[in-house]
């Protein structure tokens, strides 16, 4: 399942958009003001420098007013007698006095007494103020009240800048505090075409996509079902494993409808404050209400749809709150109230019970990772916008990517591209897309990992040890490509590729795929009388399957058809010891006649896997051709598929050194 490519331009405006949004949405209000804050290192910086600058202009005025120095009455008379008094400017009590040199100085005069009495106290006779302009200036005036006051008001000024500053922030701060328990739901409008994807722009997913035309149906013509007195599910769970389209689905289905799609993800419903989850939750169905019809979907509900009465967190655990909340909102649903529920989950198995009783999430929809077919459809959705080249075969990468899910397949029709846009190509090749799925399948090349001779040896015999057991065992995939090469965390890979695809694997494939992961370790024993740490990952798969056939699957005669392990943990709990004992030496059993296995094969066609060795330290790389060339010339049969099937649907399997 994938969506309809939209436009590189599009998609870009809409992840910047989501991106925003949920950064604006998951700020604190109160981070401005903590210290280490989103905010907070700004504010300060701010402060700082309007502090510094309203300093500055202080400052300057400041040392302008005290620029002129101040003297003594007495200073004052003796020069004027001197002859060194050019003019006096009378301001009040101030005495200006403007010298000859072209200096200035002040002097106060006494309130009781004029200047000229004043001077004439100090023996200056008339004669010698006669050569001497005094003016006398106004007390009033904007200069005079600013440099009385200046002193005074600048400071307070000052504190009530950061004042009103600070008020601000801490005003914005309780304001958004009120917003705790207001939804952080996004609204898609069904009107804007740049967001809306309907059912056409999603390939692959049939049943689903029949299932939920039910719900497209009611929300368009809701009196059809009212009329025969039926109730349409209130919420639908959908399931299916990451990346295979549930969001994109959802929103199908409100881009169908037309109708206005709220969706949040079940983490954003729980905070560090009591209460504020389930408040979110009721004003996000309160907007959905007023938005009717309208369309709520809650991405990895299990964040807060766990089994409740875990012991977890205790009883007053925010999470449960918010699950209780949810419960009493989808049983507050009218019967002609158009708000469908919808969520999404890889993991069913951990949900409440009453979230998917009758009434609430009734309706569950599993969506599986999608066949050949519609793989091929998944890709030509992602190529409309991507140039091929004239050698591309879509049925050819849809056949070697079984497993895939419909975001693995973007990334791969992506990593083709970057492929071709990096060595400055204008179309994509086939060449492109085959190196895309390996880089998503194991990661991109080392070519900076190079290995010596010795190891090169090492890497080569273990990778042909996988490729010659898997060719030889009789319900062994048959091998697609070997090469030691380093890519990812493997130092070599061997890619195998069934001729159909399968939902059921038998036993004697589970024995076999063991044997297949211990090739590498038998290779390495058997030719060099050694072992490495190469193999870890395959003992590692291998130990973790065969753990499966006998706890899960009933496959061990000893422990008999009963499952002590219902998912991926195994609680020692529920068995004995005894029965732990027994698990354990069959587990080892089954790894040891495997490996006996895989050491028959190699024994018996020595000659092979040394000739397929050589020519992997030659050529480091061998696709499916020149590997069953060999296998012809040491007598060995390359696996064929059957006539009468048509196209084969391969799966792709790596086995990592």
């Amino acid at each position: 399942m994938a969506p309809k490519a939209p436009t590189e331009k599009t998609q870009n405006k809409n992840e910047k958009k989501d991106s925003k949004k949920g950064k604006k949405d998951s700020k604190n209000p109160l981070a401005s003001l903590m210290p280490g804050g989103p905010g907070f290192f700004t504010n300060l910086v701010t402060t700082v420098v309007v502090f510094l600058l309203l300093m500055s202009a202080y400052s300057v005025i400041q040392s302008h007013m005290k620029s002129v120095s101040t003297i003594s009455l007495t200073q004052v008379a003796n020069d004027v007698r001197a002859g060194k008094v050019e003019n006096i400017s009378i301001e009040g009590d101030n005495v200006t006095l403007a010298y000859a040199d072209g200096s200035h100085k002040k002097a106060m005069k006494d309130p009781s007494q004029g200047l000229t009495e004043t001077l004439a106290a100090y023996g200056t006779t008339p004669d010698q103020l006669s050569g001497v302009n005094i003016t006398i200036a106004s007390e009033s005036g904007f200069r005079f009240w600013f440099s009385a006051l200046a002193p005074i008001l600048l400071p307070i000024l000052l504190l009530g800048i950061l004042f009103f500053f600070l008020m601000r922030q801490v005003r914005g701060a309780g304001m958004q505090a009120f917003t705790f328990g207001q939804s952080k739901a996004r609204l898609t409008d069904p009107a804007d075409l740049n967001t809306r994807v309907t059912f056409a722009d999603v390939a692959g997913a049939k049943e689903a996509k029949e299932e939920l035309m039910e719900i497209v149906d009611f929300l368009k013509n809701p009196k059809k079902f009212l009329d025969i007195g039926a109730r349409i599910p209130k919420g639908i769970m959908l399931m299916g494993a990451p990346g295979t389209g549930k969001t994109l689905l959802a929103r199908a289905v409100a881009g169908e409808a037309g109708v206005p799609f709220l969706s949040i993800s079940g983490s954003e419903f729980v905070e560090m404050f009591v209460g504020v989850g389930a408040s979110r939750v009721r004003d996000l169905f309160q907007l959905a209400k007023r938005s009717s019809p309208a369309i709520i979907f809650v991405d990895e509900i299990d964040a807060v749809g766990r089994v409740r009465g875990s012991g977890v967190g205790g009883g007053n655990d925010e999470r449960e709150q918010t699950l209780n909340q949810i419960l009493v909102e989808m049983d507050g649903f009218e019967p002609t109230e158009k708000v469908i529920v919808m969520a999404a989950t890889n993991r069913p198995d951990v949900l409440d019970p009453a979230l998917l009783r009758p009434g609430r999430f009734d309706r569950r929809v599993t969506i599986d990772l999608p066949d050949r077919k519609d793989r091929l459809e998944i890709l030509k959705v992602h190529a409309r916008k991507k140039p091929l080249g004239a050698d591309v075969v879509l049925e050819v990468i849809a056949e070697r990517t079984s497993g895939f899910s419909g975001a693995e397949l973007y990334s791969l029709m992506n990593e083709g591209a970057i492929l071709a846009a990096r060595e400055n190509r204008k179309e994509i090749t086939q060449y492109d897309l085959i190196r895309s799925i390996e880089k998503v399948m194991l990661g991109p090349e080392r070519k900076s990992h190079l290995l010596g001779k010795k190891q090169k040896r090492l890497t080569a015999y273990h990778e042909a040890g996988h490729a010659l057991v898997s060719s030889v065992l009789p319900n062994s995939d048959p091998v697609h490509k070997i090469s030691i090469i380093s890519r990812g965390r493997a130092a070599g890979y061997t890619i195998k590729l069934p001729f159909e695809d399968s939902k059921l694997q038998s036993k004697k494939e589970f024995l076999d795929d063991i044997a297949t992961m211990l090739g590498g370790f038998v290779a390495e024993e058997m030719v060099f009388g050694d072992v490495t740490t190469g193999p870890s990952n395959d003992l590692a798969v291998a130990t973790a399957l065969a753990r499966d056939m006998v706890s899960r699957y009933g496959m061990s005669d000893k422990v008999g058809p009963v499952a002590f392990a219902t998912d991926q943990n195994y609680r020692s709990e529920t068995y004995s010891q005894e029965i732990a004992a027994t698990m354990d030496s069959e587990v080892r059993r089954i790894i040891e006649e495997a490996k006996e296995k895989a050491r028959e094969v190699l024994t018996t066609h020595r000659a092979a896997l040394d000739s397929i060795s050589e020519e992997l330290v030659k050529i480091e790389t061998m696709e499916r051709e020149q590997f069953e060339q060999l296998l012809i010339l040491n007598g060995i049969a390359p696996k064929k598929k059957e006539e009468e099937e048509t196209l084969p649907a391969l799966n792709a399997d790596a086995t990592a050194a």
